[in-house]
């Protein structure tokens, strides 16, 4: 599964891309709005630092508009930034008008805000590159997120659908085990979230156990060096 994360923050995936684990990142215009910076160059920036991986990665930039013809538009320019933009467009039906005509373009897209089986079957017949299943949003309401993502995933199987599976509204770090288990190709994490995949108690005592031996040992050995020196 691949591992994305959910920012528009500069510094945090420059922060987790050093780490060789990042397959891309997913903003929105609520994300970017937060870093008060040019849109176009934050995607760009981002750009930048993935390449920089070596790895394999897009980034998905959403349009801001509620008509097909402008989201139309919005995405062709979104794609003219970097081949690895994918566009974000809106799971209505004038985002599905524009998913079907931008894939016909070859542009690649990421219909987001879906919430059920049927709008993840409409995204896939529209030729969407990937859909996005909101799972956190749908546990607030008292639904089973991880629930929308085994079903989506048994239905793209059995019509041999190609589109990619991205868990999003990541609370904590079982939703990402419970993503990878369901069969989603990509999870979109919050920094936060994303961090806390490393940490288990046991690992950190190990940690700790094992360092403090070794302390122990080089104090040991400094003791004998010293010791044998003395005589």
């Amino acid at each position: 599964m691949k591992l994305y994360l959910d920012t528009g923050n500069i510094e945090e995936i420059r922060e987790v891309a050093a780490l060789g684990v990042l397959d891309g990142v997913t903003t929105n215009p609520t994300l970017i709005a937060r870093e008060g910076k040019d849109f176009t160059q934050v995607i760009r920036e981002i750009v930048g630092i993935l390449k920089a991986t070596g790895k394999e990665f897009t980034v998905s930039a959403e349009v801001t508009d509620l008509h097909a013809d402008k989201m139309v538009e919005q995405g062709r320019a979104l794609a003219a930034i970097d081949p690895h933009v994918v566009v974000k467009v809106p799971l209505i039906p004038e985002g599905i008008a524009a998913v079907h005509r931008l894939s016909r373009e070859g542009i690649r897209t990421n219909v987001t805000l879906c919430f059920s089986t049927n709008q993840a079957l409409l995204a896939a017949k529209a030729g969407a590159f990937i859909v996005s299943p909101f799972v956190g949003r749908l546990d607030d309401i008292g639904e089973q997120g991880l629930g929308l993502i085994r079903d989506i995933r048994r239905v793209f199987d059995n019509y041999h659908f190609t589109t990619q599976i991205l868990t999003a509204s990541i609370r904590h770090p079982l939703h990402v085990t419970e993503a990878a288990l369901a069969g989603s190709d990509i999870a979109t994490i919050p920094k936060q979230v994303f961090m806390k995949l490393f940490h288990h108690p046991l690992t950190e005592q190990g940690n700790e156990k094992f360092l403090r031996d070794w302390r122990a040992y080089e104090e040991q050995l400094r003791r004998g060096t010293q010791h044998g020196g003395a005589q």
